[in-house]
């Protein structure tokens, strides 16, 4: 309990509007759990599992028509359109409130209000910050005390004092269509009713953790990212870590929790997850940008998780885990997904509670023929995971080495490539994208922009977003570098070529050495790829360097077919696309075109006139890597010929091209 007023007249407030029978104030402890999960098990609401088999862990369902995020349903509610974007959904907040008192109203009644007291971080740690979470579901309950940290410090912490982000959420009726996840930035709330999947109420998660979030780290200059953290452990007891960002499907948490190769392992060298899905990120005192997981839990997508994809993920939600909408098996008391393993149980219940026949699974119709639903989740205890770092509950975070963006591409982006500055590294996040890759759900190879794998979780206008990014490059003394990865690209008979999941670790490597500058690059229109024989690529069956060469090839007519698109989507975004993205697509775009048209076989390279300064290393650097006598540069209309020749006092055995000329003769020589 607490005397704070201000959250004593907030919790009186609402449960004045929603009218529960009780109250009941969370503190965070192992009794007041149990009596809650004995609670939930008398009514229905979740089902005990084996505990011989699966010790701590129970089964919920949620309601067939609340299974996933409602990206539709969901709102950036700020007093103008413009604040929130064009990405977001919008809502005037007055008009917001106004609309949700009126669901909310009695929503409660016959129901308990639990009050949730949580952190996002360490408590007391200078990354964290507090909330408070009203809800009338146990479930909610249950799971934020995995995936949060819950109980009276957090309310110490908080003291007399009015910081904090006031949450509600009502199950309510479970109706659709008033089914509402609205985020008030300038208010530090969140309100969502009508839902009872995890996603819309557990909102700490991407409702805080992301979207709030994202807000206060502009306004504070730190960053929210949807991002894991992963460490390196090499021989010498030196650990390094990077931060990536994927879109779904796209081995995020797989490359999280991976285990390194046989030939990794004999080395000594190991990994360990700081975080799988969020990362906060502040500028330590060393100038450094450190990273934090504010999470305390994994809500994981279940199927396809197993023996082999992903191991530690499968060893931690072995006990003590709460799991949504899988398939129960009635045989032992167990659960099962597709993928988990070829041995699908004949006596089962689906993700709806129905007998399930699993002959008539249809991978075309999973929805409806599954045992479980495709997104169903498992929530476990981060400190469960046998990978967890030691470093999880430092609450100065970890170094960051390297920033890793990543998306699902058949043959436009390479294996892995470096970008050239953190603003270019910045543009490069802002056009990740995958690819569609099922019938069921429209056109294969259908191009989705996701930017930093965070299009469904910027609390405000995405334009703004990238802004922050190049904001915040320009006051980290020592930045990471930043890189993009792809495991997806395939042959001409639609196979993947890398073999992905622990080897992706090769790649990593590669990407910790660059940035200890102890291996060289090539340098190309799109930026730096390995040269082939630094992908560490032993052990690896029907893999050579030469496959190598070929996945970190660039094409260009794919790229320059690429760039089209990417324009579409700036456009959508609007008229607050930082100027430098457009200069970092337009440089792209000329280096591509001038590909070809230089006098030897080299590199181009675009000089801005307002960043000539800029691309002097980057002139070198090219300059080392060519191999021919002539070194070119490329200029367009674009820039000043006064960097090029800046250049030219600087650099011997120089030629400047014009890439919009069809001649190769010289605009000037060293």
């Amino acid at each position: 309990m607490t005397n704070n007023k201000y959250i004593l007249d907030w919790v009186k407030e609402m449960a004045d509007m929603t009218c529960p029978d009780k109250i009941v104030w969370i503190d965070g402890s192992e009794e007041q759990a149990e009596k809650l999960r004995a609670e939930a098990c008398s009514t229905g609401e979740m089902i005990k599992l084996n505990q011989e088999l699966l010790p701590g862990c129970y089964l919920h369902r949620t309601a067939i028509n609340d299974v996933a995020r409602v990206e539709g349903r969901t709102f950036i509610c700020t007093p103008t359109k413009e604040e929130a974007g064009n990405i977001n959904n919008w809502i005037e907040p007055s008009e917001c409130y106004e609309r949700l008192k009126k669901i909310y109203r009695g929503s409660m009644k016959g129901r308990t209000m639990y009050v949730i007291p949580y952190s996002m971080g360490i408590v007391g740690s200078d990354f964290a910050k507090y909330g408070i979470e009203l809800t009338d579901s146990i479930y909610v309950v249950l799971n934020m005390l995995i995936m949060t940290r819950v109980g009276n410090d957090v309310l110490d912490a908080i003291g007399d004092s009015d910081n904090y982000i006031k949450g509600l959420h009502s199950k309510a009726q479970l109706d659709e269509n008033n089914r509402y996840i609205c985020h008030f930035p300038q208010d530090n709330t969140i309100w969502s009713v009508n839902s009872g999947y995890g996603g819309n109420v557990l909102l700490g998660k991407k409702c805080f953790a992301l979207r709030i979030a994202s807000y206060l780290g502009r306004k504070e200059n730190w960053m929210a990212e949807h991002m894991l953290i992963l460490g390196v452990e090499f021989p010498n007891g030196e650990t390094k870590y990077v931060c990536a960002a994927f879109p779904s499907a796209c081995g995020k948490t797989n490359l999280a929790m991976l285990i390194p190769p046989e030939v990794y392992r004999k080395k000594g060298i190991k990994t360990w997850t700081v975080g799988d899905d969020i990362a906060w990120l502040r500028i330590g005192k060393d100038g450094r940008l450190w990273a934090m997981n504010p999470e305390n839990g994994f809500f994981g997508v279940a199927p396809g998780t197993n023996e082999k994809s992903n191991p530690n993920a499968l060893h931690t939600c072995m006990k003590d885990t709460i799991f949504t909408n899988v398939c129960h098996n009635l045989d032992n008391n167990t659960v099962w997904w597709e993928g988990l393993d070829n041995n699908p149980p004949k006596n089962a219940l689906n993700w709806k509670g129905e007998k399930w026949d699993y002959t008539k699974y249809d991978k075309a119709d999973k929805i409806n023929t599954s045992g479980a639903h495709p997104n169903s989740r498992f929530t476990a205890k981060a400190v469960n995971c046998p990978c967890l770092s030691k470093e999880f509950n430092n609450p100065a975070g970890v170094p960051v080495s390297a920033i890793i963006f990543g998306g699902r591409r058949a043959k436009t982006a390479p294996l892995v490539y470096q970008s050239t500055s953190w603003q270019n590294g910045t543009f490069v996040g802002s056009i990740m994208a995958s690819e569609t890759t099922a019938a069921a759900s429209g056109a294969i190879g259908v191009v989705r922009r996701d930017p930093m794998a965070m299009r469904p979780f910027v609390g405000y206008n995405m334009g703004d977003y990238w802004q922050h990014w190049l904001d915040m490059g320009k006051i980290i003394p020592h930045a990471p570098k930043i890189f993009h990865v792809n495991w997806f690209r395939t042959d001409d008979n639609g196979n993947f070529i890398w073999p992905g999941f622990g080897d992706n670790l090769r790649v990593v490597d590669w990407i910790l050495a660059r940035c200890e500058g102890k291996v060289d690059a090539d340098l190309t229109a799109i930026g730096y790829v390995p040269k082939p024989e630094d992908i560490n690529i032993e052990g690896l069956d029907g893999i050579t360097v030469d496959t190598v060469r070929d996945l970190v090839s660039v094409d260009k007519e794919a790229w320059l077919a690429d760039i089209e698109n990417i324009k579409e989507f700036y456009a959508q975004v609007g008229d607050h696309v930082p100027a430098e993205m457009y200069e970092e697509l337009a440089a792209l775009e000329a280096r591509l075109r001038a590909v070809g048209h230089c006098p030897t076989a080299g590199f181009c390279i675009q000089l801005s006139s307002t960043g000539a300064a800029d691309h002097l290393e980057a002139a070198f650097n090219m300059a080392s890597f060519c191999a021919s006598d002539s070194f070119p540069i490329c200029v367009s209309e674009y820039f000043s010929l006064t960097a090029a020749r800046c250049i030219l006092f600087c650099v011997s055995n120089v030629t400047v091209v014009n890439p919009f000329v069809k001649t190769s003769s010289p605009l000037y020589g060293a």
